[in-house]
């Protein structure tokens, strides 16, 4: 049986470092020989939610992606805000409120939690095998 893996990066505060994110994605998924495509998605759409939402200037962002011994990968972000995210109506019109939609669709599941001595959360999702 193998062994429950782990990577983690610390994010700039600067939304072009969703691409930065991605890339490390990659590189982590690519080892395991799981395709990226879901992973860099929702990576994607979780990073931009703490980098606009949930985060001020001198916060960090922690961005996590793992694997069970089971095969099953997740991600997850950590900020320094309480605030917890929820799914929006977005405006068919607007530019944005669809990303935890989509987080929703193409996951397991996904979920918050709090980090003890309320100083910040962390917002998890649970991909499909």
């Amino acid at each position: 049986m193998g062994e429950a893996v782990q990577s983690e990066m610390v994010v700039k505060r600067d939304l072009r470092a969703v691409a930065e994110v991605r890339t490390f994605v990659r590189l982590v998924t690519g080892g395991w020989h799981v395709d990226d495509f879901v992973p860099c998605l929702i990576a994607s759409e979780l990073v931009t939610n703490a980098l606009r939402y949930a985060t001020t200037a001198d916060d960090e962002v922690i961005f996590r992606i793992g694997r069970t011994d089971q095969g099953v990968v997740w991600v997850e972000v950590q900020d320094s805000t309480c605030v917890m995210p929820r799914i929006i109506s977005a405006d068919v019109n607007g530019e944005s409120g669809r990303g935890l939609f989509v987080v929703e669709q193409y996951t397991r599941c996904w979920g918050t939690r709090p980090l003890a001595g309320n100083v910040g959360k962390v917002v998890f999702a649970v991909l499909n095998s």
